[in-house]
């Protein structure tokens, strides 16, 4: 169904309940979003109303584009006069597209934003003239005879991000938490087709890298006697809402340490073009995996799928990356597992490099850079040794592999050198 027809067959509001209503919009033809995700279903643009007994506030808007879709949808339910509060869970495009348009027509309106969106409203938004007020976990807002509260969620996904709890309908508004890129005009989670790979494809591609903070988040929704998920993309989880709290729980957990008690998980990689970085690799695995209170992996990257090894590198303690130097660059495999790290957490994981070279030997270097970059802990430098290692050059190694297997269980003695 294209865009229009979805707009035409579902012009008006729809109800969550007698006081609040879905006013956003459908895109069904969208196939990428942000660049990074690939949308199959396309996606909505969910913008809610809240009507008290003492007005109306507006929950997020929609990206411009779909401006005309969200103010029909309010008009079915609303007349501008009426709104006291609009209030944005995030300030990214997508959902405050129709903001100055809204505040145009309803300036009477009061703005609130998250405290961490204070710094980011005028630069996204290109206007400094709004009136808001900045609230925090805890703040809340009346309507009379309903109740908006807020939960501060910074960093899913940005800075700026928050829910908002309506309590006498044991509603949340949950922001980009819990959504996904899915769009089916039945909107409701009991209704649509089967949205789980969409809900967790967008965790691993949004949420993932702020696993810290999903754990925070959850301490304070998990409380909460959740009746309705209203997120701001996807299906509208009514059935069962309870089960997707603890679905993101089981998602953000690590299993690996159930499975290997208290020791320190250390991963080797490398590739080898004639078998000298294969030689380091083996000598570095052989003395690391000796340290007591570590357990090493070795890896070939010639014979894996990236996505399995970004899986691992997740719940590991420690990283290793061996690749040769070809034409003053370390080698496309290793940099295709690098580029795939963005999407987890590595800030503060024990990170080195080795690798052997004909000529130049750039890669250890540059490989360094980038697990810098990733902010991890570099506490040894890198490893290089030209052509075949000798048997001399085996023992750097096997002493190499044993002050990483070191540092990871804290026994190191060098000055780590921490670029976070």
């Amino acid at each position: 169904m294209t865009r229009s027809a979805y707009a035409a067959a579902q012009p008006d509001a729809v109800a969550l309940s007698e006081r609040v209503h879905w006013i956003g919009a459908l895109d069904p033809t969208l196939r990428t979003f942000d660049i990074i995700l690939k949308t199959a279903n396309g996606t909505s643009y969910n913008a809610y109303l809240v009507r008290g007994s003492d007005g109306v506030a507006v929950i997020d808007t929609v990206k411009e584009a779909f401006a005309g879709e969200f103010f029909t949808r309010l008009e079915s339910v609303a007349d501008y006069s009426e709104i006291r509060y609009i209030v944005l869970n995030h300030l990214e495009p997508d959902h405050t597209g129709a903001l100055p348009e809204l505040m145009r027509r309803a300036p009477q309106a009061h703005l609130y934003i998250s405290v961490r969106a204070q710094a980011m409203l005028k630069a996204l938004l290109k206007h400094d003239q709004y009136e808001y007020t900045a609230v925090n976990t805890g703040d809340s807002i009346s309507l009379g005879d309903r109740t908006l509260s807020f939960l501060n969620t910074p960093y899913l996904h940005w800075p700026d991000t928050q829910c908002t709890w309506l309590e006498e309908e044991q509603t949340l508004f949950s922001g980009d938490v819990f959504g996904c890129h899915y769009c089916d005009a039945r909107l409701f989670n009991d209704r649509v087709g089967d949205f789980r790979f969409s809900f967790e494809y967008y965790y691993a591609h949004i949420m993932r890298p702020f696993r810290e903070y999903v754990f925070k988040a959850l301490a304070l929704i998990e409380p909460l006697a959740l009746k309705t998920i209203a997120p701001s993309h996807g299906p509208i989880l009514r059935d069962q809402p309870a089960q997707y709290p603890a679905h993101y729980r089981r998602l953000a957990t690590p299993a690996l340490s159930s499975e290997i008690g208290g020791e320190k998980s250390l991963l080797i990689f490398y590739i080898s073009s004639y078998g000298n970085t294969a030689r380091m690799a083996e000598a570095i695995y052989g003395s690391a995996s000796e340290v007591e209170g570590v357990r090493a992996s070795l890896y070939d990257l010639e014979g894996g799928e990236i996505a399995p090894f970004v899986d691992l590198i997740e719940e590991a303690d420690g990283i290793m990356f061996g690749t040769p130097t070809i034409n003053g660059d370390a080698v496309k495999p290793v940099w295709d597992l690098l580029s795939s790290l963005a999407v987890v957490h590595t800030r503060g994981k024990i990170a080195a490099a080795f690798g052997s070279f004909g000529w130049s030997g750039e890669a250890v270097r540059m490989v360094e850079d980038r697990l810098k970059g990733l902010k991890m802990e570099v506490p040894v430098a890198g490893l290089r040794i030209k052509l075949i290692p000798s048997d001399e050059e085996l023992d750097a190694c096997r002493g190499f592999g044993t002050a990483i297997g070191r540092a990871l269980i804290g026994e190191d003695e060098q000055t780590v050198v921490d670029m976070a």
